[in-house]
């Protein structure tokens, strides 16, 4: 530990494998000869570990956590077919792989574990703290809470009977062996179609994939974006209790809009904290990054930070 009591650490590279698939990522170990308590964190819709988990990662290990931040399931480092696909339910499989990991570290100790959730891993951070009894406290930042309402804030209805129609093609080209069909992440000029149609992420993407993460591609297959449609983190967030669980919000969200995530902050049950960031989805990564990443650690630092 260093004279100002924050902890000295290192970042090794790791891999587990979930169901047959390698999981690869950072492993952020504080010197000392303790257990420490852990976080486990992975990213959002499509992103990618090097897109300002690391800041995250930082904060906490200086804290003195063992923080695992791993990509997703085919995304960036690891492995997984087909490529640039996004199955929320299998990566919410691979959240409690990464537990199982974590636990088995002999610098873990086991009985206090945390996971930490950004935008659609938000709702996978809710999901597995109602699933998981290994998980001790629960962070997820600015979530995405209900993908059908989602879907239908963000696309137009007019281009619904399309988006379904697109989505049958999709199934019938996979079964003559054809490449799945997919479609930018973000555009820059909607109603072009995309998976996130909104100014601030095609801002966020392009720039944050040129300045930190250029293995970062705007491409994802169809079908993500039918899971998304079906995915509803919403509804397990009652069941998360007595476990606590800490949602940050943005004020003016637009992506994940800010009352839908009111609403499931509405239905959980204690112990439960709300922070409300300025700004919109975006800025908890950057302008309001300091705040965010403080509000998380001293959130974990309460509920793990001591036996």
């Amino acid at each position: 530990m260093r004279n100002d009591g924050e902890y000295n650490f290192k970042r090794l590279n790791v891999e587990f494998h979930s169901e047959g698939v390698k999981l690869k990522g950072w492993l952020y170990l504080p010197e000392g000869s303790e257990k420490f308590p852990a976080i486990i964190m992975a990213h959002g819709f499509s992103a990618v570990k090097e897109m300002y988990l690391d800041s995250f990662a930082e904060v906490f290990a200086k804290a003195g956590f063992v923080v695992l931040v791993y990509d997703n399931r085919n995304f960036g480092e690891s492995e997984g077919e087909p490529r640039q696909e996004i199955d929320p339910w299998q990566q919410v499989k691979d959240y409690r792989y990464a537990i199982s990991y974590v636990r088995l570290r002999s610098e873990v100790d086991p009985e206090r574990i945390g996971i930490w959730g950004t935008s659609y891993s938000g709702g996978h951070v809710i999901v597995v703290g109602s699933l998981d009894s290994r998980v001790k406290a629960i962070v997820a930042q600015v979530p995405l809470v209900s993908g059908s309402e989602n879907l239908r804030r963000l696309v137009r209805s007019d281009m619904i009977p399309q988006l379904r129609a697109m989505f049958a093609e999709d199934y019938e080209r996979r079964m003559k062996g054809e490449k799945p069909l997919t479609i930018p992440v973000v555009c820059k000029s909607p109603p072009e179609m995309c998976a996130l149609p909104t100014a601030d992420a095609y801002e966020w993407f392009t720039e944050t994939g040129k300045k930190r993460a250029p293995n970062w591609k705007n491409e994802v297959t169809l079908r993500s974006v039918e899971y998304l449609s079906m995915y509803e983190p919403i509804n397990f967030i009652r069941s998360v209790s007595p476990k606590p669980i800490m949602l940050i919000v943005a004020q003016n969200d637009v992506l994940t809009p800010t009352d839908l995530a009111l609403e499931a902050y509405e239905r959980a049950l204690p112990p439960k904290e709300l922070e409300i960031l300025p700004g919109g989805h975006f800025d908890a990564y950057v302008k309001e990054f300091e705040r965010s990443s403080k509000i998380a650690r001293d959130f974990f630092l309460q509920h793990l930070g001591k036996k």
